[in-house]
């Protein structure tokens, strides 16, 4: 039966102690102490993908004990929470979300927040599993999907995933197309390994009417790869392009931090995300949960609360309203990443930990 999710508790108040920089007077509304309004969550349901990609994970990653991880109700009372102070972009990330046992049940119980809170339920995926599944996300309400894809040669794939797995991946980006998704690649540019594939990447998004952002590699977490040798700037990238596509700046946005620009010989868009080259924190609109309940509210810095004690110490809420405003008053003004630093992660975390 339909209900109401944001109405399902009493209405988020900021506690006594809470600093009133942390909640708009009298909308419900998160904004951080530098007067961002935060609007979107990426939260992550899994540590666990069945890729091994060089730049994110070592072969041998150590995931996470079943009880460490936030039960279904749980992650459904964080999404409830975070409604209810106006967040209305959620994006399921990993790990890999389509590992999950029991996935589509997961997302049934957060599509119920669509148009009672939420405004957009979206995903980023590694494709793998899609071709299974793009169907029934679609069904749910589900309109936009990302998934990542670094390159289109077999060979390529099978050395940056560590699995022979690129024939899944595009069944399964032709998969969500058909089922009436909007797709957006997301491709790490990787120097020496896909640098001279891009435009073909390019060419290979737009034919199928999908946008495409390129992404700057961010120290994070232990890997198995040379993050310098890696790094490929998109300054660099973008002077490269324009000696073969023309490209415009253009005021599109999804809520995320991509800047994008509209490729005239294509038609289609295409994003720039420049942690490294461009900060872009002085619009960051989004926190991060992990799988365990952390909340993080910058990518590149630890600071956060811990929202899973929060969830089962106090069933009525007001434990988990508090941390999230005490997390939300902590958030930084930018990130700590730094391109003279790549040798040495900004961050202990992997991205699988902490959700793509």
């Amino acid at each position: 039966m339909a209900y109401t999710l944001i109405n399902s508790r009493p209405a988020a108040r900021a506690p006594s102690d809470a600093s009133p920089t942390a909640l708009a007077a009298g909308q419900g509304k998160l904004v951080d102490s530098h007067g961002r309004r935060i609007s979107y969550l990426r939260l992550s349901i899994t540590d666990r993908c069945d890729l091994r990609c060089t730049y994110c994970m070592p072969e041998r990653m150590t995931f996470l004990p079943r009880k460490d991880v936030l039960s279904f109700e749980e992650l459904d009372e964080l999404v409830t929470a975070f409604a209810a102070f106006g967040v209305d972009k959620l994006r399921i990330t990993g790990g890999e979300p389509l590992v999950r046992k029991d996935i589509m049940e997961l997302m049934a119980r957060f599509a119920r927040h669509i148009g009672n809170g939420l405004n957009d339920l979206t995903m980023t995926t590694n494709g793998t599993l899609l071709a299974k599944y793009a169907g029934e996300l679609s069904a749910i309400g589900m309109r936009r999907i990302n998934v990542s894809l670094d390159t289109l040669k077999r060979d390529v794939f099978e050395r940056v995933a560590r699995r022979d797995m690129l024939d899944d991946v595009l069944k399964g980006i032709d998969a969500a197309i058909r089922a009436g998704l909007k797709v957006k690649i997301n491709t790490v540019a990787l120097a020496g390994t896909n640098e001279d594939e891009i435009p073909d990447l390019i060419r290979f998004a737009h034919e199928r009417g999908a946008d495409i952002t390129l992404i700057e590699t961010m120290p994070m977490g232990e890997a198995e790869t040379d993050r310098v040798g890696d790094y490929l700037p998109l300054d660099k990238v973008r002077a490269d392009l324009a000696k073969q596509f023309t490209m415009a700046d253009i005021d599109f946005s999804t809520g995320g931090p991509a800047r994008y620009v509209k490729v005239a010989e294509t038609g289609g868009r295409l994003g720039f995300i420049t942690p490294l080259t461009h900060n872009f924190c002085e619009s960051c609109n989004r926190v991060r949960v992990t799988c365990t309940g952390r909340l993080y509210t910058c990518l590149g810095r630890e600071d956060g609360a811990d929202l899973r004690e929060a969830l089962r110490s106090d069933p009525t809420g007001a434990a988990l309203r508090a941390a999230i405003l005490g997390g939300i008053e902590r958030k930084p003004k930018g990130h700590d990443f730094d391109a003279a630093r790549l040798a040495t992660p900004a961050s202990p975390r992997t991205m699988s930990h902490t959700g793509g």
